[in-house]
């Protein structure tokens, strides 16, 4: 159906809309009416019943939106959690999308949506396809794309694939339509094109992006894939009631002993590669240093599409700021993390719990090893500029060192609204030494306020936000718009029961591990079939994730 919303004409894939998505939309046009004024902030916090339509309908508002007033809004990044849930967002959108152009026809805009994943679920070089462990992939991708790769073999990588996006591809726009992860992989397979970086490269262009809620939220991530969005995007997200502790862990980290015991191997293999390159190739590590003097954009410019590492912090921080003397050179570089990663041990020596604010732990870090807090704030993007110009592909044999390099970015940037814990002992063994530094994010709002300033417009929604006061207080931010719907129902037609077996008597569990056992599908199918069969007027059957 067609109807006008406030004045805005919203095209809804159904014959009917109930009461509770309508004020659903409503409120989500006034949020987007809001964040277009000038210097507008259109946030808004809603909390509408699972199963009543929610999806739907944001997306009917969204691309209705977008369709009649193409100037006032942006794309529209839709966030959610799982792959499953993405895949059905994409499904919902499909479906909306080809209702809009019966009634529009010829007169339809041209429509781009997609999802963005991780290489893994992208990937589909017949080499790596089969790799189910997201670092391998990772690892054998880099091993074929790297640029120090391209660099030998005349500006080509070892994979077709990304040979034809990088010569086709990325001058070709991905033609309109709503894509899934399967239509992905079929289109850049039909046309000799990366999937991943075709996916990546479309965000530019395309009208709505779907993703995990790290591409946005965990900066390591976020500044590889979402650098380039626009100010007037609009940002949704969905099942958002855990989102604080999404933004906590992205900006947290736990270094155990056996951490630190590695990253000193990874520091003793990267001196072997400094000294084998300064006998062997010598221009490499001067041409580095030379980059690192203008500043490390330069740097980062360089290896443009070699995603390997990131930093913890948010780049603006650290990318504007000239790198300090005392780490530009390699030899020196490693020897300033020597003697950080030592300090660490040192700390990790103890014998009962220890908590400090980060201060407390740089002044110490000062007095017993001279190091400052200026260069820590850029080790991570050091560390990372040094592993491109060694060469090295399979960074996740350096993952311990990098622990330690994102925990030097962060305590030396931030010194409110963290906590430094040492504990001698792991909680599931108290009996045992196994020391560990937890340097926790107490504040969920640092590292989502760069979302709320740079995006005009975002919606935080999910079944369940109650109370939705404690949401504005712990990100920090002032919403437009705040409510809370109630499910339409014209009677009593709740009837909660516990179900344990089925008519065949067969165990009937949600479990993860039983989700695809023949028998608790059946069993599951039969129950529906037994209900519908004697409850009238239809029901409503919601299954958990897991």
């Amino acid at each position: 159906m067609k109807f006008l919303l406030d004045g805005l004409p919203v095209y809804f894939p159904y014959e009917y809309v109930y009461k509770e998505q309508y004020e659903y939309m409503l409120e989500i046009k006034r949020a987007y009416d809001a964040g277009a004024t000038k210097g507008g902030d259109g946030h808004s916090v809603l909390e509408m019943p699972s199963g009543t339509g929610k999806t739907v309908s944001l997306l009917s508002v969204t691309i209705s939106y977008q369709i009649a007033y193409p100037t006032k809004i942006g794309k529209l990044i839709y966030c959610s959690r799982t792959v499953p849930e993405i895949e059905k967002v994409l499904e919902e959108m499909r479906g909306l999308v080809d209702y809009i152009k019966s009634h529009l026809g010829e007169h339809c805009p041209p429509f781009l949506g997609l999802a963005l994943t991780s290489r893994k679920n992208l990937c589909v070089h017949p080499d790596i396809r089969s790799e189910r462990n997201g670092k391998v992939v990772d690892a054998k991708c880099r091993g074929k794309t790297a640029s120090f790769i391209r660099s030998k073999n005349d500006g080509k990588s070892e994979c077709d694939y990304w040979n034809g996006f990088e010569e086709i591809g990325k001058s070709e726009p991905l033609p309109p339509g709503v894509y899934n992860l399967d239509d992905l992989k079929q289109y850049g397979e039909d046309k000799m094109y990366c999937p991943y970086f075709l996916a990546r490269h479309a965000i530019s262009h395309c009208n709505v992006v779907v993703y995990s809620y790290h591409y946005l939220l965990d900066p390591k991530i976020a500044q590889l894939v979402s650098k380039e969005l626009g100010k007037d995007s609009v940002v949704v997200f969905d099942e958002a009631h855990n989102i604080d502790s999404v933004l906590i862990e992205s900006m947290s980290v736990n270094i155990h002993k056996r951490h630190v015991d590695r990253a000193t191997a990874n520091i003793a293999k990267l001196k072997t590669k400094i000294k084998t390159m300064k006998e062997k190739d010598s221009a490499r590590l001067t041409a580095e240093y030379q980059r690192l003097v203008q500043g490390l954009q330069a740097t980062r410019d360089a290896s443009t599409g070699d995603a390997s590492m990131a930093n913890p912090v948010l780049p603006a921080d650290v990318l504007e700021e000239a790198i300090p003397g005392n780490i530009r050179q390699a030899e020196h570089f490693v020897s300033f993390l020597d003697r950080f990663n030592e300090f660490l041990k040192v700390r990790l020596s103890v014998l009962h719990v220890v908590h400090e604010p980060p201060n407390a732990f740089l002044q110490d870090l000062s007095e017993k090893v001279h190091i400052e807090r200026k260069p820590l704030r850029f080790v991570a993007e050091r560390l990372q500029s040094l592993v491109q110009t060694l060469e090295l592909v399979d960074v996740d044999d350096m993952a311990s060192l990098v622990l330690v390099a994102n925990f030097a970015t962060l305590v030396g940037t931030y010194q409110k609204g963290f906590s430094l814990i040492i504990e001698p002992f792991d909680d599931r063994a108290p009996s045992i030494p196994d020391p560990v530094l937890h340097f926790s994010c107490m504040d969920a709002s640092i590292a989502i306020k760069p979302v709320f300033e740079r995006f005009q417009s975002v919606i935080i929604t999910s079944g369940t936000l109650s109370p939705l006061e404690m949401y504005p207080k712990i990100l920090n931010f002032r919403p437009v718009s705040m409510r809370s719907f109630d499910m339409t129902l014209p009677r009593t037609s709740l009837c909660p029961i516990i179900v344990t077996r089925d008519g065949e008597q067969t165990a009937l569990s949600s479990r993860f591990e039983s989700r695809e056992d023949e028998q608790v599908i059946r069993g599951y199918g039969q129950l529906l079939v037994d209900m519908c069969a004697t409850v009238p007027d239809g029901v409503i059957c919601f299954f958990v994730s897991y």
